[in-house]
């Protein structure tokens, strides 16, 4: 929960038009929050208001509109700088503030005329790092559901199901959490989420994301009240936290090094096993995975260092 008493009252204008008008997803107006404090914390010491170096220990309630209008584009590239250089930030969180701030800013001058001039309005976003993706090959993929599945652990059967469904549907963590019970139709072999922006889309099932589902409810606590899918211990909807922890222990017991594997990189091991060895048209993907922009999906389309190899090979060339 987001504690707006903690927060000027125009930024909890601008939480409140962004989920009502903007229909924003409540992890995005968690995440605006997030920026805009940590953001006007920074002009608090960037403008000498505070004496205060610890931004956990610095309000910003006391903010008021006539320093806001004092803000200028070159006090935006400071705090982007101070992310970049102090906090060592990548590029994708920078870039996700620089949006925040464009929207907020572009709400304040626009829409609720607080203010006469838009600091961010020529505010351009962070460039991205051009780096592939991490993600496990399919004897890794095929390694960690097989440990995943191991009846040894109690909760097999909805730990072996959690991992089925990132590795075979691509889902990101908020959505899988986010499934209830009849978001799935049996039926049709399909599931509905929601993602990002709060958007709704339609991911198939295959037969081995049904089996595992299948052989969860089989065992799922019968709950009326909950109608989340994947429960924790304590029969409440599973937290982000706790999948991550259970990712973590299957990647620790597949022998797979658990710093360079997540969540998120189980998502990425869905789209590019399914890009390299299903020959899926790159916007079928972009559907499934749920992007806005083609070009997010195109990192998938790398490919790896054997098919670099098969080329170089082919080279007519190659046996003279």
């Amino acid at each position: 929960m987001i504690d707006k008493e903690k927060n000027p009252d125009y930024i909890n204008f601008f939480l409140d038009y962004s989920a009502t008008i903007l229909n924003k997803s409540p992890n995005s107006i968690k995440e605006y929050n997030y920026d805009l404090n940590m953001f006007f914390k920074f002009i608090k010491v960037h403008f000498n208001l505070t004496k205060e170096k610890d931004f956990s220990k610095i309000n910003i309630d006391d903010i008021s509109l006539d320093t806001v209008k004092k803000i200028k584009l070159d006090d935006i590239h400071a705090f982007l700088s101070y992310m970049a250089i102090e906090l060592k930030s990548k590029s994708a969180t920078r870039a996700r503030k620089a949006s925040t701030i464009r929207i907020f800013f572009n709400y304040l001058s626009q829409k609720a005329n607080l203010i006469e001039i838009n600091p961010a309005q020529n505010l351009e976003t962070p460039k991205s790092d051009k780096r592939l993706p991490k993600y496990l090959n399919l004897e890794q993929s095929q390694k960690l559901l097989e440990v995943a599945s191991n009846e040894d652990n109690r909760n097999y059967q909805r730990d072996y199901a959690i991992i089925t469904l990132f590795l075979n549907c691509g889902l990101r963590l908020s959505e899988l959490v986010g499934i209830n019970i009849n978001d799935i139709d049996f039926s049709e072999a399909r599931l509905t989420v929601i993602g990002k922006g709060n958007k709704e889309r339609i991911i198939y099932l295959n037969k081995s994301c049904l089996k595992a589902l299948y052989e969860y409810l089989e065992v799922r606590p019968k709950i009326n009240y909950n109608k989340a899918l994947f429960l924790s211990e304590r029969k409440e909807r599973i937290s982000r936290r706790t999948v991550q922890h259970i990712v973590d222990k299957e990647l620790k017991n597949a022998g797979l090094d658990r710093k360079n594997f997540s969540t998120h990189k189980l998502r990425h091991t869905a789209a590019t096993l399914m890009y390299q060895y299903g020959n899926v048209d790159i916007r079928a993907l972009q559907v499934l995975l749920g992007h806005e922009s083609i070009s997010t999906t195109e990192i998938y389309t790398h490919v790896n260092n054997e098919q670099v190899r098969d080329a170089v090979e082919k080279n007519p060339l190659a046996n003279i």
